[in-house]
């Protein structure tokens, strides 16, 4: 009785989607803005003028998530399909494929955010890496007008599928690849578009702002201005006029870099936590990704396009400070050319999985060269064992989180790593494969939505890495997290499960949604890419059944359903550690606020998880 109770609430909830867009043969134009890496509470009159408008004035979705692991090209991935990362297989920003890829310089661990490496792993996973259509994709095909500009990488994201050439049969894509040689070649259109508008056919480079400086030398103290104006003056001068010109409905993506690039590099806080993300530079970013969207709602009005277009705004993820600090890390208590004393070097995980499991490792990064001691492989990634064309254990190194693959599903190998890692005081939260069974310790990958019908090789173990605040007193503003990477303690990442890196800034304005509502249900970026799916009349079969949902309570007339609160405790490890997920549920989609172990991530306190206990 349950079940059908629920299934005929989520029902009502399409029926009442379907409504509202009945009402409209034609559906409103939508823009999709990403301010990437903001955080969710950093929002106000002072710190981003235009996005407190919207929120003010549209819908405030206060209760907002990113997926885990947050980061950028896996966010992408939920946001232009609709599914959840257990489905799109897109499980970090770096990932294991299982053969080299040429792009990549060769290496079975590449780094997604580059439109020749997707292009790529489609080929080599069946066309399609996500497993799933997009809805740039599936709008393109219905024959209305798309557009996806900004950060190279999850900007191709939303339509990366389809061979492009210069015929114009394809999304319009501008991003930082754009006039190179492996950019989305430019239709004749968009040429004599950009010619007549007097803009150039290549995007201008970060210049100080890509500057990420090292252990001695500070990284930037400039925002991204200079390139994402071009892509906003792309944007406002020539695609809107075009779309405007062709009558049609439109969807484009802005993906903006700030302030992501900026919190990232930022050099306010050379090797110390405090400022770290909250300087100058972070400021200016932030407010820099507010004026581009300022001017993209300022050219709609020109235009008269405002009253026909809704305007979604949704980060990918929240953000933190970088933490470079372990006690028990044997990797940090060596000496490296590149890393200040007592710090953990950019690839401690590998490093010190190496040492405790007594395997040999290798750099995927530099031709499966065996790494040195005292030294680094030169992204971070390992592969481990006898012989690097087959490793026992791979590492993809990515920041707040990391991924280990066991491509030979061995299980003994997994018990020992599993419990070298609860002996690191760096590591908050243990996940694990549902195939190779239950640990003490661990959740299996299942309950967090990383299980599905992903194409591309799924991980064997996901490691949350500690976070906690420091600074100020709005722990999500001020989380600092150990971060595997190459930037270092002081400036920015992300990917942490930790509310600091998954509460993300989510909001909405237009003809299709409510004014001045608060919404108090979660979200997520999955929702994001269905609800546009719905108010734009999309449909495609899913191949995976992890799917978001549409946000009903956000559309006037939109049912208003129930939530609850979660929390799935592992059985304690040899040491008493146990890896908890605490998460909200509307229906039966689960919402994930914080996981790791208690006392060890932000928004997960001493006393989580200690009711119920999973992995009977």
């Amino acid at each position: 009785m349950r079940r059908t109770v629920t299934m005929l609430s989520a029902g009502l909830l399409v029926l009442s989607a379907d409504a509202a867009f009945s009402q409209n043969s034609r559906p409103h134009n939508l823009i999709l803005f990403v301010p990437d890496g903001l955080r969710g509470k950093i929002v106000s009159a002072e710190t981003a003028p235009a996005m407190a408008e919207v929120r003010d004035k549209g819908v405030n979705f206060k209760n907002s998530h990113s997926m885990f692991p947050t980061f950028t090209t896996a966010n992408a991935s939920a946001m232009a399909t609709g599914h959840h990362l257990g489905d799109t297989g897109d499980f970090s920003n770096t990932i294991y494929t299982g053969y080299p890829v040429g792009p990549a310089g060769g290496t079975v661990t590449p780094f997604l955010e580059v439109d020749s490496v997707i292009a790529d792993v489609d080929e080599h996973f069946g066309g399609d890496y996500l497993n799933e259509e997009t809805i740039l994709k599936m709008a393109r095909g219905k024959g209305f007008s798309t557009a996806a500009l900004g950060k190279v990488g999850p900007t191709l994201i939303f339509d990366h599928t389809d061979k492009v050439g210069a015929d114009g049969n394809h999304s319009i894509v501008i991003d930082d690849a754009t006039g190179g040689k492996n950019g989305v070649p430019l239709s004749e259109e968009m040429k004599a578009a950009l010619a007549k508008a007097g803009l150039p056919l290549a995007t201008p480079p970060r210049g100080d702002n890509g500057k990420a400086g090292d252990a001695k030398t500070p990284g930037t103290v400039v925002a991204n201005t200079e390139q994402q104006g071009y892509f906003v003056d792309v944007a406002a001068k020539v695609v809107l006029p075009l779309f405007k010109a062709r009558n049609k409905p439109f969807l484009m993506v802005f993906w903006s870099r700030d302030p992501d690039g900026s919190q990232h590099n930022n050099g306010d806080s050379l090797n110390a936590v405090t400022p770290g993300i909250n300087g100058p530079t972070s400021l200016a970013s932030i407010k820099n990704a507010d004026n581009n969207l300022a001017a993209l709602r300022k050219a709609l009005d020109e235009l008269g396009l405002a009253g026909d277009t809704n305007i979604i705004i949704a980060s990918d993820h929240g953000f933190s400070t970088i933490s470079k600090e372990s006690k028990t890390s044997p990797s940090a208590k060596l000496s490296y050319d590149d890393t200040p004393n007592d710090f953990l070097p950019m690839g401690f995980l590998a490093l010190d999985l190496a040492k405790a499991l007594d395997l040999p490792l290798f750099d995927p990064n530099d031709n499966n060269a065996k790494v040195a001691d005292g030294a680094h492989s030169k992204a971070g990634n390992g592969l481990l064992g006898r012989d690097p064309a087959k490793p026992d254990l791979v590492v993809a190194t990515n920041g707040g989180s990391d991924l280990i693959y066991l491509p030979k599903s061995d299980k003994k190998l997994a018990d020992r790593t599993i419990k070298a890692l609860l002996e690191q005081d760096y590591v908050s939260g243990i996940f694990v494969d549902d195939k190779l069974g239950r640990f003490h310790g661990t959740l299996p990958l299942s309950q967090i939505g990383l299980k599905g019908k992903a194409v591309t090789p799924t991980p064997s173990i996901v490691v949350n890495f500690r976070s906690w605040a420091q600074g100020c007193d709005e722990p999500s503003n001020c989380a600092v997290e150990v971060a595997d990477t190459v930037l270092r303690q002081g400036q920015g990442m992300h990917g942490s499960f930790g509310r600091g890196d998954t509460l993300n800034f989510m909001a909405a304005i237009g003809p299709d949604f409510k004014t001045g509502y608060v919404d108090a249900l979660p979200v997520n970026n999955a929702d994001v890419g269905i609800t546009i799916a719905q108010l734009m009349g999309l449909r495609a079969p899913g191949v995976g059944g992890l799917e978001g949902r549409v946000i009903s309570e956000a559309l006037p007339n939109g049912i208003v359903p129930k939530s609850s609160d979660g929390t799935v405790t592992s059985k304690p490890a040899a040491n008493g550690l146990q890896t908890v997920v605490k998460f909200q549920r509307v229906l039966s989609h689960r919402y994930f606020d914080v996981a790791g172990f208690p006392g060890r991530t932000v928004g997960l306190d001493a006393e989580s998880g200690r009711q119920k206990t999973a992995g009977k």
